[in-house]
């Protein structure tokens, strides 16, 4: 379950900025939310800010972010997202970029919500005339934000989803979601039944990864396939991007009969069908993670290399014995303490 004690305590009464009088942000107006991380997960996490601005707004939000979110696939059925407008230029930097000021000037947005520490970004927002600018207001990027609140300067190490949650607090903007739930387009479930059939709910195993240090590896997924056919869990799919053709190649080749099947290069919309479809999930921390615990799977992860992120009740973090490790983390943890995991979780 989420834990928003660190969000909270950076924002003690004293170091609040008063709201301005009137509403924060305009009901009904066009209002844009920008979130620039990259990845699937971190879209995810913003799930729950991204649907409380829209109901402050009472209407749809516009999405400005990066097409590496795949945020225009995983919010296809989300009624908080009107639309998603890529994000052109970078993040960092002292000039803010051209293309980005002249595509927000061309909207003619109300409001911009910055759910970020960019202080380019911002400056875009403000080079592109838009009325009201918001967000957490670090440094330099509190000169060109017009519309407090602002959060304090302990508040800049906190995980990204708990800066956005302490904005959110001191803004007075109260979440209706106590964690990200993703709604799954009808056509996509409705394909995904035409393609695997009825029976028994399948498991869902995530073998993408990010980086190669949070990659646990053919040999070890083969094992677990092994393990898994054992406790009597005989239908599998391997989920992965286009990118993993051939590990998924390998894990087959190693794992024997009977062999997975494969849901690999799926449009998201259907990864998130299979999902939702699934007894439960296990693999790497990827964004398929995040999107499988937002569907309502159980989700067993793998964080070897990197510390598990508490956001989610349905996550159950299985790390090594000896603490996590970036350079050894993945290797550390066995198929077998990975299945002892699944089944003490009944």
């Amino acid at each position: 379950m989420i834990d928003l004690s660190r969000a909270r305590a950076v924002l003690r009464p004293a170091e609040r900025v008063p709201a301005p009088a009137g509403p924060l942000l305009p009901r009904g107006g066009e209002v844009a939310v920008v979130q620039p991380l990259p990845g699937i997960g971190d879209m995810i996490w913003h799930l729950p800010h991204i649907r409380a601005i829209a109901d402050a707004v009472g209407a749809p939000v516009t999405l400005v972010t990066k097409p590496g979110s795949a945020a225009d696939q995983i919010f296809a059925a989300e009624p908080s997202v009107g639309r998603v407008l890529w994000l052109r230029g970078g993040t960092k930097g002292h000039r803010a970029p051209v293309g980005l000021v002249a595509d927000l000037r061309a909207e003619s947005f109300d409001a911009l919500v910055l759910l970020h520490h960019s202080h380019t970004l911002a400056l875009a927002a403000a080079l592109a005339g838009i009325p009201a600018r918001l967000g957490y207001g670090f440094g330099t990027q509190r000169l060109w934000l017009n519309r407090p609140p602002f959060l304090p300067a302990k508040a800049l190490p906190l995980h990204p989803y708990e800066q956005a949650s302490a904005w959110l607090a001191a803004a007075g903007i109260v979440p209706a979601d106590a964690e990200p739930v993703l709604p799954v387009p009808a056509a996509a479930a409705a394909a995904v039944r035409a393609r695997i059939g009825a029976g028994d709910a399948p498991v869902a195993i995530g073998i993408g990864s990010s980086e190669p240090v949070k990659q646990w590896g053919a040999e070890r997924f083969a094992a677990l396939l092994g393990l898994l056919r054992a406790a009597g869990w005989s239908r599998c799919f391997l989920v992965g991007g286009g990118a993993e053709a051939a590990l998924a190649a390998e894990i087959v080749q190693r794992a024997g009969s009977p062999s997975p099947e494969l849901a690999i290069g799926w449009p998201l919309p259907e990864v998130a069908a299979l999902l939702a479809r699934s007894a439960f999930y296990v693999g790497n921390d990827t964004g398929v993670a995040n999107i499988a615990a937002s569907v309502g799977a159980r989700s067993f992860v793998l964080f070897g290399a990197t510390p598990p992120f508490d956001h989610s009740s349905r996550i159950v973090p299985i790390v090594p014995a000896s603490g996590v490790d970036r350079v050894h983390g993945m290797t550390r943890i066995a198929p077998e303490d990975a299945m002892r995991v699944i089944q003490a979780s009944g």
